[in-house]
């Protein structure tokens, strides 16, 4: 009996294990019918995955101008700064963000291993809030509310990899990216409100792009579209494909608005001569020279349009015209050199002036009507004077008024053509500019500021 009631219970054990088997294989098959079958199907990347090449995160500084974009409207926000540092093995990532009203600024730090990108410790000053974490097994730090004033310790289970949310935008650009290229990550953001901590990005595709720069022209990219799992909301990265460059980031927030962040290449740097502001707004306001002037134009600006040009008088530049005057420099030679070069390859962008040029430049106006014009307060030395103004421009021309037919006893003998003349009159625009020295202080100076 012993032995049959052994057996039987040996049999129950057996039944009972089968059965809670197959329950558990039930349970699997659920938690996978929940899960997106897509996320299966992707590349795992976690911190010292093989896929992660930080050769692409380079130390130094970049400059973003952030927008909210809703169709065609483009509206600025602020700007955004990534400042880079890498010592004793370790990538620092400074992030700060400033509003278009230059209020309060929020900066985010975060240090992680260089070569492998495992979070070591972040940082981060928001408008209400404080964090400070220090990242391990257990994941240590405090919160501090500015509302409350209240500071909250903190200990959280760290054992899921992930990677710290203030490298995502960079940790794409250290992917080997490809068209078809799809992979997943996990990402730690703290949220006081919530105790989901790790929530999961999917690449869902990477294809071909060209990314038109304003200021250094087209160039071969990567678009890559980025899925966040647990809202459902879609991210574009535009990345160079040669260095891996963040470009711009799209990040969709719902009724077709979208938070775009451009890169400003604060790298692109074509005019090696630096604009030197303190000095030019001494040349034009501490001195005692004057340059005095008059613009003109005569009706023969060079364009022959047809027929013969017409040798008219000067016509002077209109009562109110502006003129223009600033200092020369190595600077402004330099970026007229440089734009010259640019116009004639014909496949970037012009540079622009330095934005603190405008604070050299001195503007006055004619104040008769025979194009005199003046200016005062100048130290010595090489300025540039630019006028532009339209005036009245005339050509003549010839045409065939008609034929003359000879006939003599045979019939007809031949024909001479005959030819009328007319004057055509248009209106012209005269851009004029010149330099003129002044040699030493007090002197006076004067221009003619022709175009024949």
């Amino acid at each position: 009996m012993r032995e049959n009631t052994t057996n039987s219970s040996l049999l129950t054990k057996l039944r009972f294990l089968k059965n809670k088997r197959v329950s558990l294989v039930k349970q699997v098959f659920v938690v996978i019918m929940l899960v997106p079958f897509a996320a299966f199907c992707q590349k795992a990347i976690v911190p010292g995955s093989k896929d992660i090449n930080t050769k692409y995160i380079k130390p130094g500084k970049s400059l973003y101008t952030v927008y909210y974009v809703k169709d065609t409207s483009w509206t600025k926000q602020g700007s955004l700064t990534y400042d880079f540092t890498l010592e004793n093995n370790q990538l620092k990532l400074s992030n700060v963000y400033t509003p278009k009203d230059n209020s309060r600024t929020t900066s985010h730090i975060s240090v992680a291993d260089a070569q492998t990108l495992k979070p070591i410790s972040y940082n981060g000053d928001r408008k209400e809030t404080k964090l400070n974490l220090s990242f391990d097994e257990i994941i240590s730090g405090n919160f501090y509310s500015k509302k409350t004033k209240k500071d909250k310790k903190l200990k959280l289970n760290g054992s899921e990899p992930y990677f710290d949310f203030n490298w995502t935008d960079h940790l794409i650009g250290t992917l080997p990216l490809d068209v078809g290229y799809k992979a997943r990550f996990p990402q730690f953001y703290y949220n006081d409100e919530s105790k989901v901590y790790v929530e999961y990005y999917t690449i869902k595709e990477v294809k071909s792009f060209s990314y038109y720069s304003p200021r250094t022209g087209k160039h071969d990219s990567w678009l890559v579209t980025v899925l966040e799992e647990a809202s459902g909301g879609i991210y574009n990265y535009i990345i160079n494909k040669k260095d891996h460059r963040l470009w711009r980031r799209e990040m969709s927030m719902g009724k077709n608005m979208w938070e775009v962040t451009v890169d400003e290449e604060l790298d692109y740097q074509p005019i090696k001569n630096k604009f030197d502001k303190e000095l030019a707004v001494q040349q034009i306001s501490k001195g005692n020279s004057v340059v005095i002037g008059t613009a003109y134009a005569r009706a023969d600006s060079g364009k022959r349009l047809g027929g013969l040009v017409n040798m008219a008088k000067k016509q002077y530049a209109p009562r109110g015209t502006e003129i223009t005057l600033f200092p020369s420099s190595e600077y402004y030679e330099e970026w007229v050199e440089v734009n010259k070069k640019i116009r004639k390859q014909n496949k970037m962008p012009e540079v622009p002036l330095n934005r603190d040029f405008g604070y050299s430049v001195k503007k006055t106006k004619v104040y008769d009507d025979e194009g005199h014009f003046e200016f005062a307060d100048l130290m010595p030395g090489t300025y540039v004077v630019m006028a532009s103004f339209d005036f009245s421009n005339s050509y003549n021309y010839s045409y065939v008024s008609g034929y003359t037919n000879y006939y003599n006893y045979y019939g007809y003998a031949g024909s001479t053509t005959n030819y009328g003349s007319a004057r055509q009159y248009y209106t012209d625009k005269a851009r004029i500019e010149k330099r003129v020295t002044i040699d030493k202080d007090g002197e006076k100076k004067e221009v003619n500021l022709k175009e024949m």
